[in-house]
């Protein structure tokens, strides 16, 4: 049966409190490429896009494609390294499994839209047990990536969704960037990368500061 509401989720910064594994490593694997950390200021505005094109960002612009592609080699060995540390796990947020259960239990369709890869995305799932709440899962490695709409556009294609009856949250404006370009409703939240005033600003439908509010939210969603 085609789900009548579909809830497309962002990960990090969304559901997983990824801030400071990311940044621990992204230090790490500049200060190891011989070349100056970004503050977490800097890293916390590429979150959400594709591993490539955020180093990309990151970067000194003169660094040429090969030591790039060293860079963003040394942040994949160092993340894999690093996740192991006890000190940085990626804990879910407080409210995040019990709402993906009541979506379920509701009979939503649930779908995953995020920059990390397959290999990331697995490495979390062997730690936190979500994955069977998922119907589709779409990545930084199957396509374009944010704020391009494909991701969102292969999860309604999968579930048959129409745009009005999807919805997605996330906590980068490139997640809102993305919803809108792909035609659905955009929820903000403010605990991850993001801030409250950068989402509105992107163009988020709603800005939510804690998972209370956006399981009302998320209930009472009716589509059009």
């Amino acid at each position: 049966m085609t789900p009548l509401r579909l809830a497309i989720w962002d990960v990090d910064g969304t559901l997983v409190d990824s801030r400071a594994v990311i940044q621990a490593c992204m230090e790490t694997a500049f200060r190891e490429s011989g070349l100056p950390p970004p503050d977490y200021d800097a890293t916390r505005r590429i979150v959400g896009l594709s591993l490539q094109a955020g180093i990309a960002q990151l970067a000194p612009p003169d660094l040429g494609a090969a030591r790039l592609e060293a860079l963003v080699d040394a942040y994949r060995n160092t993340f894999t390294r690093l996740r192991a540390d006890a000190a940085l796990q990626e804990a879910m947020y407080d409210g995040a499994l019990e709402i993906l259960d009541r979506l379920k239990q509701d009979g939503w369709g649930l779908a995953i839209a995020t920059g990390k890869t397959h290999r990331g995305l697995d490495g979390l799932f062997a730690k936190h047990p979500i994955k069977a709440y998922f119907d589709t899962v779409w990545c930084a490695d199957d396509g374009p990536g944010k704020p391009h709409p494909f991701m969102v556009e292969q999860s309604m294609r999968a579930l048959g969704c129409a745009p009005a009856q999807s919805l997605m949250i996330g906590d980068a404006i490139h997640d809102i960037a993305m919803s809108r370009a792909a035609g659905v409703r955009a929820l903000g939240v403010s605990w991850g990368f993001g801030r409250a005033e950068e989402l509105r600003g992107a163009g988020a439908d709603e800005v939510h500061n804690d998972f209370g509010t956006l399981t009302e939210s998320l209930l009472a969603f009716a589509p059009a």
